[in-house]
């Protein structure tokens, strides 16, 4: 435990600005906080001591307002950035270096229809590495976001999303289809948006340098009339 509680820690320092020494994120993130009792909380689980296993994790969630089911199997470097509201279900499986949001929900479709049905089987979302989930996103279903796939703020998203893309809106769509590299970028900004705006800005600036001309152009021969 104290060797991936370090490992969250460097993962804190790489990805919020906000973020300084150990001791104060160690004091201050509720992201640390709520992992120690999930860590706990996971070992009695996988021992089949269940009831305690979620007593605890309640007990967390009222100290942390972030709500992690034991059975849930969470990978190295997980941070949860503001962490208030976020929920991961009891089958939802995060892969290594995972970046979430505040009011982020992985959790199930229709979980109150047929319950006794759902009951041991998979139905929540799985995350791949590298993943970037944008405030108050809903991740519904046993459906895979891939590797370093980036996730727009409050989107829905119902189908898996291919490694390396990103997706907005509700229900969720790529919105490029260029590759992404795996360089993190704060709250899901993907990184063809970003040079899309560049082309954009650029076009601008040949569109009046070209306008400038024209009117030079127009100018010169007009005096010389």
């Amino acid at each position: 435990m104290f060797t991936r509680i370090v490992k969250m820690i460097e993962a804190i320092k790489r990805r919020d600005p906000a973020s300084s020494s150990s001791f104060w994120i160690l004091l201050l993130y509720p992201s640390i906080h709520v992992m120690v009792f999930y860590y706990i909380s996971r070992f009695l689980w996988l021992r089949n001591i269940k009831s305690l296993s979620r007593l605890i994790m309640q007990f967390a969630r009222f100290l942390t307002g972030i709500e992690i089911h034991p059975g849930a199997k969470i990978g190295d470097g997980f941070f949860m950035d503001h962490a208030m509201g976020i929920v991961i279900g009891e089958t939802a499986e995060i892969g290594d270096n995972v970046t979430i949001y505040h009011g982020v929900t992985l959790g199930g479709i229709m979980p109150a229809f047929k319950s006794d049905e759902q009951r041991g089987i998979k139905r929540h979302p799985t995350l791949g590495e590298g993943v970037i989930i944008g405030s108050g996103a809903q991740i519904l279903g046993p459906i895979t976001i891939g590797s370093n796939a980036r996730v727009g703020a409050n989107s829905v998203v119902l189908k898996s999303i291919p490694n390396d893309v990103s997706v907005v809106g509700i229900p969720a769509h790529e919105v490029e289809k260029q590759k992404l590299n795996n360089e993190f970028h704060a709250y899901g900004t993907a990184q063809s948006d970003v040079n899309k705006m560049e082309k954009s800005i650029s076009n601008v600036e040949n569109e009046i340098s070209l306008l400038k001309k024209k009117i030079d152009y127009l100018e010169k021969k007009k005096s010389k009339k």
